[in-house]
């Protein structure tokens, strides 16, 4: 069972838990070789404190609508889903019992590529919004800070395969990250489920 082999962050003001074996080494193999050539890869321009450069990172949207999704003044057009992300979506909502509408799937290349400090909390996103996000290929670590505590902050290692889920409050008190490394790793694949109003 899914829930036999969950772990729950206990962070203050933060409902998070990750499942590191949610999916097992062969279907994670499959969909990671499978979907990175599948996926319709884009590498965005990203504007911070007004400087405007590439994205450090590849990304791609897919739905089963027609709403965007703008999240750092780049407003991204689903893609219809392809069969390997509906059968990732499916297993999720088997086991939570949740229907998500929408896929945002991010591409590391290497240690190079990351994401900056930021919460998922965009209007499209809804008050407290659930994301499911499931990582493929080569593990990172997983940073989140307290927005306005500083002494409170953790890190996780996303392996090959696990589900984290973040729920409730969490997007209102947290900020997270996938920092750069120079550690010489391979690609990872980060696919976060939501439910886009």
């Amino acid at each position: 069972m899914l829930f036999e082999s969950s772990l729950n962050l206990n962070l203050k003001g933060a409902d998070i838990s990750y499942y590191p074996n949610f999916l097992n080494i062969n279907e994670a193999n499959k969909y990671f070789e499978t979907l990175l050539d599948s996926i319709n890869w884009r590498q965005d321009e990203i504007t911070v404190y007004g400087k405007t450069h590439l994205q450090p990172r590849l990304t791609a949207f897919y739905a089963d609508n027609e709403n965007t999704y703008k999240y750092s003044n780049i407003r991204m057009y689903p893609n219809p889903f392809e069969s390997n992300l509906l059968e990732i979506k499916n297993k999720i909502e088997t086991e939570l019992k949740i229907k998500f509408s929408s896929c945002l799937a991010n591409l590391y290349r290497n240690g190079s590529d990351s994401n900056g400090w930021h919460s998922d909390d965009e209007k499209e996103l809804g008050i407290n919004p659930i994301i499911a996000s499931i990582s493929l290929g080569a593990e990172r670590i997983f940073h989140l800070k307290h927005k306005t505590d500083k002494a409170l902050k953790t890190k996780l290692i996303l392996h090959h395969g696990s589900l984290l889920i973040m729920q409730g409050e969490t997007q209102h008190n947290w900020l997270h990250q996938i920092p750069k490394t120079k550690k010489d790793i391979g690609k990872r694949i980060n696919l976060t489920f939501r439910i886009i109003t």
